[in-house]
């Protein structure tokens, strides 16, 4: 991911990478090799590095069982940080990391970048509009067959813990609502090539009385959904789809008119994406980060209202090991 993390920030004017970490040392000299910075500090050890480079900002890339300790290791040292997802092993890490930046007064945020993606973007603009009505249930599939190899194929609860999150975020920055308690089902099929919770099913109660029912799968060979996963999201008077690529329709009821059972409908426009909206995958993150080290306003992907993400994804796993629902807890 680091790839990524770094293609994004060498578009931003005025930020310069001091160091790279990693415990294997060459990894990070050949990625410093690949993006140019001939004069990053390498090192295997963050405290060193942050000793050697005393930098303004942190961007966190390593695993989550890593997580805890790269945090508190950047606050410690005065650094603004910005994480992969999820922002931390467990939910008494996350909100530990939340409290110890709040208190520092520095800016901890998430790069749930799919938030940044356009069609997200529009259809939080189309649901804002009340066209389609209050959501009253959130649909969506997630079925691909990665394989990763490494540390994915050895996690805990894989799908739910490493996955799911940008799921979950999404189903909230488009809908605006908030999860309150859920029910999972986890197994891994026989076909799996991951070691534990290879696919889940999860309903959750949504504040309002909404239902976000979530199907995925990291095992499912063929017929793949894009990584967005496939929604369909019905409201008071219409629907809405999307395909998880760049294809959004929407239909709304026409009136009382019906033709035999059904209401007649029609077509509703999607709004374009517009000024203020944020996009850009990690690039729109991290503009958004950075702005907000140089004294904007907080980030959207701040940890705080991340923790909301977070706590779906940990309430989804609480269920699935007790066999029944649960209360969501952030």
């Amino acid at each position: 991911m680091s790839k990524a993390w770094l293609h994004a920030a060498r578009q931003i004017d005025g930020l310069s990478i001091v160091g790279l970490v990693d415990l294997d040392t060459e990894r990070a000299r050949s990625r410093a090799a690949e993006f140019d910075l001939d004069h990053a500090v390498i090192g295997d050890t963050l405290a060193e590095v942050l000793d050697q480079t005393r930098p303004g900002v942190v961007f966190d890339v390593v695993v989550p069982s890593a997580r805890s300790s790269v945090a508190f290791s950047a606050l410690g040292h005065g650094c603004h940080l910005l994480t992969e997802k999820p922002l931390a092993a467990s939910m008494e890490e996350a909100r530990a990391i939340v409290a110890a930046a709040r208190d520092a007064g520095l800016i901890h945020a998430v790069v749930q970048n799919r938030r940044y993606l356009g069609p997200i973007r529009r259809i939080r603009r189309l649901i804002d509009s009340g066209v389609i009505g209050q959501p009253t249930s959130i649909n969506c599939d997630f079925f691909l067959g990665p394989h990763f190899g490494g540390f994915r194929e050895e996690m805990d609860h894989v799908l739910l813990l490493d996955m799911a999150i940008h799921t979950f975020d999404a189903a909230r920055a488009m809908t605006g609502l908030e999860a309150t308690r859920v029910y999972c089902r986890e197994w891994n099929p026989s076909n799996s090539w991951f070691r534990d919770g290879a696919s889940a099913v999860a309903i959750f109660d949504m504040v309002g009385g909404a239902v976000f029912a979530y199907r995925g799968s990291w095992c499912a060979e063929g017929m793949k959904t894009s990584w967005e996963a496939a929604w369909r999201i019905v409201g008071e008077r219409g629907t809405l789809t999307w395909d998880g690529f760049e294809n959004i329709n929407a239909e709304v009821a026409a009136g009382s008119d019906r033709d035999g059972l059904f209401s007649h409908t029609d077509a509703a426009p999607i709004p374009p994406v517009e000024l203020p909206d944020a996009v850009g995958g990690h690039l729109g993150v991290m503009q958004q980060f950075i702005a907000a080290v140089r004294g904007g306003p907080p980030p959207e992907t701040i940890g705080s209202d991340n923790l909301k993400s977070l706590a779906m994804v940990f309430g989804a796993i609480r269920s699935a090991e007790a066999g029944q629902p649960v209360d969501i807890e952030a």
